[in-house]
């Protein structure tokens, strides 16, 4: 059933208005109208920032975080209170770019080769642009940086990224450090001056400002406050020396976050955009840094010891509340959405694209089903659908989905973790006590309702996403030890290359026209023009900011290379002096695992961290 945008936004306003002073229902009479009057679809402002938990902002109770723009949007939105993430970030970003449950969006984890979503997925970008917007997006995108992956193969016209989950990690730009880095614009590689947070903001108020007479959807998804914990130091120097305050860096690139925040309303209201742009401020787990566990505690599923978890146990990557449950604020002044006001139901990241649906009145095919429902109908107080939901999350750290694995179900107040452990957060906010032996019934039941849902969805879990190569949208493709399937460790820092991690992996690859292709195994990345056996220099420390040298290189004595790509098996000796070891090979078309050994002088065998697929 599709809700009508007039009659709910309607039905809202009469509820609200009968709980608010009488003075204020002449104003919201006049925001209808204003709304009735244009046939102006809204745009649509999607902040996503990365790791902030529910405690790290001031509006929830935190006593040390200064947030003032987050706080006044707070006090200007609708808020969903009991809203649920995937613990880490690019499962998230999936549920929430799609509608679907991440499990059947392909992406189970942040590394691996399961941080790619499938390329028959639709996402939102999609839907928008078939729908008349225009459609950017600016920071991090973390579901895949080759074809068929990109945000440029999956519905924006406007791209700006960084690669990977995050600054430092394998794909991104060797020796970026959050300042005067170098990014991904259109598929190109670009240098920007300035810190990474304000360079987002400030291409995306550039690319609003060319969209007065069109409406556009612009995805601003900042990997602040990720790891590395680097930021100028006006905006740490604050949180230092306070004794409660876990990591001041961290809470400094918040208030660095929060500062852009209050740029962007200033300048959507300077441009006159603001009344009719919905503006949406969300995370994409709990907190990374905002607080310490107490001494002997689990470092992920732990009691907070310091710091502000809002009074939840565990924190990102979490099973338990902290690691899920973050904040959403929604606010539009035109659709009424304007006065602080909460929604206590039970809600998830798959709900948000199907209510953007309802909210913009947008067309989608018949065959496009999604696994969340639309908030609509909540705004208009109507919570007859969410009154019995079952929501469920996790975290897999594997390549393939295992039932139960690091999984919260979660049914109005109750929490059933793993399958074992039942708790009521009604008198239990913070899951300390198990009480699964005083109701198994309850358990039984849970337990049934999940075996079903994996009965239905587990099914989806044989398609498998593939680097599409030989295809003109990226020839050559470069391939990062960040995407190995492997159930080892996996190399996804640049410090674990400098470091000469070992480890390796396959990758999943898809030859779309047959032919003669070449393949190049790297130690490093091409943009270091460093040799095989070289040494990387030590990145410097920044003046001024929280950025560290990067830890000392080593080098590996590489001795032989082999690789193994459909049914060819070949071998060459390494020049060290050499940027990559080259292979020529005829490829037929299909799909195929491709993987790469180093051989070193001990006879220690690694995978090459980068390779490269070209068609000539």
């Amino acid at each position: 059933m599709k809700f009508n945008l007039k009659n709910t936004i309607n039905l809202y306003l009469t509820c609200v208005c009968l709980l608010l002073l009488s003075s204020c229902k002449d104003n919201k009479k006049e925001q209808l109208a204003a709304n009735e009057t244009t046939n102006q679809k809204p745009n649509v402002v999607l902040i996503m920032v990365d790791d902030v938990g529910y405690g790290d902002i001031a509006a929830h109770g935190n006593e040390w975080i200064k947030t003032p723009n987050i706080d006044k949007l707070y006090n200007e939105s609708t808020r969903l209170t009991d809203y649920h993430v995937s613990p880490t970030c690019a499962p998230t970003r999936a549920a929430f770019m799609t509608g679907h449950h991440n499990y059947r969006t392909g992406v189970f984890f942040t590394i691996k080769g399961r941080s790619l979503i499938l390329e028959k997925e639709k996402t939102m970008a999609q839907i928008f642009k078939e729908n008349g917007y225009n459609t950017a997006m600016f920071g991090k995108w973390h579901l895949g940086d080759n074809y068929p992956f990109r945000p440029q193969d999956k519905g924006f016209d406007e791209v700006l990224m960084n690669n990977g989950g995050g600054i430092g990690q394998t794909m991104d730009y060797w020796n970026n450090d959050y300042f005067d880095d170098t990014y991904m614009h259109n598929g190109k590689l670009e240098k920007f001056e300035g810190y990474c947070t304000d360079v987002w903001f400030e291409e995306a108020k550039q690319y609003i400002g060319k969209q007065k007479d069109k409406p556009f959807f612009c995805y601003l998804s900042t990997n602040a406050a990720h790891s590395p914990y680097w930021v100028d130091d006006k905006y740490s120097d604050p949180y230092k020396d306070n004794e409660n305050i876990p990591n001041a860096a961290f809470y400094g690139m918040i208030a660095n976050i929060d500062e852009n925040l209050g740029k962007l309303v200033d300048y959507l209201k300077a441009i006159d955009l603001m009344d009719n742009t919905i503006l949406i401020f969300t995370v994409d787990n709990g907190s990374a840094a905002g607080n310490k566990m107490g001494e002997g505690q689990d470092r992920l599923d732990g009691f907070i010891a310091k710091g502000n978890n809002a009074g939840m146990r565990g924190v990102k990557a979490s099973m338990y509340e902290g690691g899920h449950r973050v904040p959403f604020y929604i606010h539009w002044k035109n659709g009424g959405i304007n006065v602080g006001r909460d929604i206590n139901a039970l809600t998830a990241h798959y709900d948000i694209l199907p209510t953007l649906v309802d909210l913009c009145e947008l067309e989608i095919k018949e065959d496009l089903k999604f696994d969340g429902s639309s908030l609509v109908p909540l705004m208009a107080g109507d919570d007859s659908k969410f009154e019995d939901r079952i929501v469920y999350v996790n975290t897999q750290f594997s390549t393939d989905p295992v039932p139960w694995k690091r999984t919260a179900l979660m049914h109005k107040n109750w929490r059933l973790v793993e399958g074992t452990e039942l708790y009521n957060l009604d008198t239990d906010p913070e899951q300390r006590t198990n009480i699964a032996d005083q109701y198994p019934e309850k358990v039984e039941t849970y337990k049934a309702a999940y075996d079903k849902w994996w009965a239905e969805i587990s099914p989806t879990f044989v398609e498998k996403p593939y680097f599409i190569v030989g295809n003109e949208a990226e020839n050559p493709t470069t391939l990062f030890c960040h995407d190995w399937h492997s159930e080892t460790f996996t190399p996804w820092k640049q410090d674990h290359i400098r470091q000469g991690q070992v480890n390796n992996g396959f990758w999943r690859v898809k030859v779309e026209e047959p032919g003669t292709y070449t393949l190049k195994l790297r130690r490093w990345p091409v943009e270091t023009h460093l040799a095989l056996g070289a040494k990387a220099p030590v990145r410097p420390a920044l003046e001024g900011t929280s950025v560290t040298p990067s830890k000392k290189s080593k080098a590996l004595a590489i001795k032989n290379s082999r690789i193994e790509i459909q049914n060819i098996k070949m071998s060459k000796a390494v020049n060290l002096e050499a940027e990559y070891v080259e292979y020529t090979v005829e490829l037929e078309k299909g799909e195929t695992h491709f993987k790469t050994w180093f051989t070193l002088e001990d006879g220690v065998e690694i995978g090459a961290y980068y390779a490269t697929i070209e068609k000539i």
